[in-house]
C-alpha cells in the first residue's frame, strides 16, 4: 500500500481548556507522540494537520499542513488539507487518525484498505460494535481517495461540516474493529487521567 498518513490535530480542545491536546503528557511523552508511533509504521509518509504556528510541533519532525483557510470548518477541512498535500506528493490515498486517540489498532490502515477494496469504494471508515447492539462510527479514522478532493472542496464551500454527511453521500466501506475501546479519545481532564491509567 502506498498511503499518506494525516494526523488531524486542528481542534480547539475547548473541553481541555484550549491549547493543543496532543502536547499533553501521557506516560512521559506527548499524547501526539503515541499517535505518531502508532500510525507511522502503517503508512509511507506522515504529516500533521494543524492550524496556527507550526513551530510548536517542530520536535516531531513532521510536515505541518494547515487548513486552506482559518474558518475552522472541522475535521473535513483537515481531511481536505491532507488530500491536497498527499496529491501533490503523488499519493492516491490518505489514512487519517485523530491526534487525541492513542490506542487505535496497529492494523488500522491495512484493515481499512481491505474493506475499501472488497467493497469497491473510494472511502472506508472505522466502526466498533456496542455491547448492547448497534455500531459506533469513528469517522476521523478513515481511508480516503484523493480523487474526491474537489468534491469535498465544493461540499465544504456549500456548508457541509459533518464527516458522515459527506462520506455517506459517496458510499463508505464500514470496517468494524474489536478490542477494548480502541478509539478512546482524550477530550477532558478525566479522560486524560483514564488514559494515563490505561497506559500504566
Amino acid at each position: 500500500m502506498n498511503v499518506a498518513g494525516i494526523i488531524l490535530a486542528g481542534g480547539r480542545a475547548t473541553r481541555m481548556g484550549g491549547g493543543d491536546k496532543g502536547l499533553l503528557d501521557l506516560g512521559g511523552k506527548p499524547l501526539l507522540a503515541h499517535v505518531v508511533d502508532r500510525l507511522s509504521p502503517q503508512v509511507t509518509v506522515l504529516a500533521l494537520n494543524a492550524n496556527g504556528d507550526p513551530r510548536r510541533f517542530a520536535p516531531f519532525g513532521l510536515p505541518v499542513v494547515a487548513d486552506a483557510d482559518d474558518t475552522r470548518a472541522g475535521p473535513l477541512a483537515g481531511v481536505l488539507a491532507g488530500m491536497d498535500w498527499a496529491a501533490a506528493q503523488g499519493f492516491d490515498l490518505i489514512a487519517t487518525a485523530a491526534a487525541d486517540t492513542p490506542f487505535f489498532p496497529p492494523g488500522l490502515v491495512a484493515d481499512l484498505w481491505a474493506g475499501m477494496a472488497s467493497e469497491g469504494k473510494l472511502l472506508a471508515r472505522a466502526e466498533t460494535e456496542r455491547p448492547g447492539g448497534g455500531f459506533d462510527r469513528h469517522p476521523t479514522f478513515g481511508l480516503w481517495s484523493v480523487d474526491l478532493r474537489d468534491d469535498l472542496r465544493r461540499a465544504l464551500s456549500d456548508g457541509t461540516r459533518k464527516v458522515v454527511a459527506w462520506t455517506d453521500r459517496h458510499g463508505c466501506a464500514r470496517v468494524v474493529f474489536a478490542g477494548d475501546d480502541p478509539f478512546f479519545n482524550v477530550n477532558t481532564p478525566d479522560d486524560l487521567q483514564q488514559a494515563r491509567r490505561r497506559i500504566g
